[in-house]
Parts: structure tokens; sequence; C-alpha cells
């Protein structure tokens, strides 16, 4: 992406220009860790290793994965790969306990608990830490260094390469995010400009589009409410009606696949939308070839609530055929994995649609 600015009636353009500073840098990510490309909660800043080494960052994804971040400039390819490996050689001893206490030393009196909820709207998982993921953070990516990357990542090694400029253009500051989109903030001077990352996750040849057909619902049970039994047996999934009134729902629509996760368990289905989102009062589920409402079936849930002739306090359904659907004992999930902060997600993440989808037979 090209920055110009317009002097007179003359465009000019922008020019990047390495940044001075590497912890100005630090500080931009860990404001606002998602210009690395991904929701981030970040858990310690220049935190000592057991072999007299510094990470610059470390970070927990929504999946409990430990990212290690490195923000570098003027380190020759071995020195930057070399480094990280290290630090993340390290980072894989952490346990929970230790990741609390970094924690705890990064930001006092906030449990992280407390800030993973905040920051994911999810649980904090019981296993943290079980995969790490690795990220160089530079002005540019050279040859060398991409090379040797990209046959790390070949061998299965969670690394990312994120390249971040500075842009210098008066006073206003442009952060470009990965994709493209812009965030302004004005008055600093400053201008940083992100490349999408190169080896992220896995994705180096697979990374999915921007408009998805694959979705990954929250089936969200409660005692006295919604139960899962119900949407194994009649065929649905379904939610809170003030969680899904967003631009996405519209977006899923029959034939779009639906991958059904239950918080605190895992993955328990995978199917096909038959009909798109509608109030519990008026959803229609297949049952026997035939479209039933699925409000005079016997359930076992309890799915109206006071109010809700309000759309926003109705419950919303969505019928699914199941390729395969499982009782909560039988959930599945795996290191790595992403189990995705929103209620409603379109998926994104190859590796957790494959290995969701092999382990459930839906490989169309």
């Amino acid at each position: 992406m090209e920055f110009w600015k317009i002097v007179g009636k003359k465009p000019v353009q922008v020019r990047p220009q390495a940044y001075r500073l590497e912890s100005q840098l630090q500080s931009f990510i860990e404001a606002a860790p998602s210009i690395l490309g991904r929701t981030l909660l970040i858990i310690g800043r220049y935190v000592a290793t057991a072999h007299d080494g510094v990470v610059d960052l470390l970070a927990l994804d929504s999946t409990g994965a430990l990212h290690v971040i490195e923000v570098k400039r003027g380190l020759t390819p071995r020195q930057v790969t070399a480094q990280l490996l290290d630090y993340a050689s390290w980072g894989a001893t952490l346990s929970h306990e230790q990741i609390i206490s970094i924690f705890a030393h990064h930001r006092p009196g906030v449990r992280l608990t407390d800030a993973f909820y905040e920051q994911f709207e999810i649980t904090l998982p019981d296993v943290v830490n079980a995969t790490q993921v690795l990220t160089i953070v530079a002005p540019s990516i050279d040859p060398a260094t991409e090379r040797i990357v990209k046959y790390l990542a070949d061998f299965g090694l969670l690394i990312n390469v994120v390249v971040i400029q500075y842009l210098r253009a008066g006073s206003t500051t442009w952060l470009v995010k990965p994709g493209g989109q812009l965030v302004v903030e004005p008055n600093s001077g400053r201008h940083v400009r992100a490349r999408e990352p190169l080896y992220a996750e896995r994705e180096t040849k697979t990374r999915t589009p921007s408009v998805t057909h694959d979705w990954c619902i929250h089936f969200d049970e409660h005692p006295d409410g919604r139960q899962w039994s119900d949407g194994i047996e009649f065929g649905f999934v379904s939610t809170d009606g003030s969680k899904w009134f967003d631009r996405s729902l519209a977006d899923v629509i029959p034939g779009s696949r639906i991958f059904a996760f239950l918080p605190g368990s895992g993955y328990v289905g995978v199917g096909r939308v038959l009909h798109a989102a509608k109030r519990f009062d008026e959803a229609l589920v297949r049952q026997a070839d035939r479209d039933k409402l699925l409000s005079t079936l016997p359930l076992k849930g309890t799915y109206r609530r006071e109010g809700d002739e309000d759309d926003d306090l109705a419950e919303w359904v969505i019928a699914v055929k199941w390729s395969l659907a499982l009782p909560r004992e039988q959930a599945f999930r795996k290191p790595g994995m992403n189990t995705y902060a929103k209620t409603l997600t379109g998926m994104r993440h190859r590796y957790t649609i494959d290995a969701v989808a092999r382990a459930f037979g839906s490989h169309d």
C-alpha cells in the first residue's frame, strides 16, 4: 500500500522510514497488539529468561497459546532467528503458575483470569502454553530471513514475520493493520504501516479468504436455558439475539458450514445450515424430511424468556443438518486450535478448520 500527501495541487509520495527506537514500536504493540494481525493479551514486557535473555513481549491468544514477540532492527538473519528460538525454548517450559506470576508483575493488582475474559469474552483455558507462537517484528524482511523462517514454518513451527514501517507526513498517525484497514490517531506526527504476517499459524499457503462460508458458533448451555442435547436431537444451534445482531448474521446462509463449540469443552458438531436465523417462535427445523416448528417439539431446554418480543432479547435459531454431533463428554480439542472469542465468528484459521473437519468426517 502506497501513501501520498497533497502539497498544493501536486501529490507527493510519503516514503517509509526505519523506526529509530525498538521501544517505540514495542509500546505500540503493547497498546494495540492487534497490529500484529490477531487479538492478543500482552502478559509481559522485557521478561527475563533463565538463560540471560530478555524477551521483548509475551502474550496469550484466545486458545491459551504463548506468543513470544521480538522487535528487531539491524540484526543478521542468523542472530534474529537464533535469539527467537532460544527465547521460545525457554517459554515452552513456563508453567501455569509462572505465567500468572509474569502477568502479575506486568499488571499489578489485576488477575490474569479477569484480564483474559475481558479481552476474549471466554474463560482462561485450563491448559495454557501448550503451544508457542513466535513473531519477529522488523522494519524490513531480507531474503535470508524469509528463507529461514519459511523453512522453520514448513517443519510445523508456528512462526510469524510482521513488517512494520513508519511514515511521516504532518501531524496524523496512520496505523495500517494487516488487510489494509486504517486506524487514525491525530497529533502524534508518526505513521506506522504493518504488512500481513508472512507465516502465521501454518497459513503460509492455505490462508482462507476474508469472505467465509465456515462459521464457529458458541452454544452456551444454561441449566435453566438452552441444552446442547436439544441441538443434537433436533438439528439446530441458538443463542441470545443481543449477541447476534451484527453484519455477520446475514452471511450465515443455507449451505454455510457450522462448527459448534461448547465453551469449556471443545468442538462438538459440524454441519450445514438448512435455514437462516429465525426467532425461536418462528424457527423451523428438519425432522423426518419435513420442516417443523421447533417450539412444538419436546425440548429439554427453555428458549423463551421475559420480554422476548424484542428481537434483541429473543432466542435466535439456525437449523443445521449435522455431519456429526457429539455430547459434551466427547468434545474435540487439541493444542494450537483457535476457539474464537465471539459467539458467532467466521472461521479463517486453517489449522483449526482442517483438524475439526477431519475429526468429524466433514471434508467438503
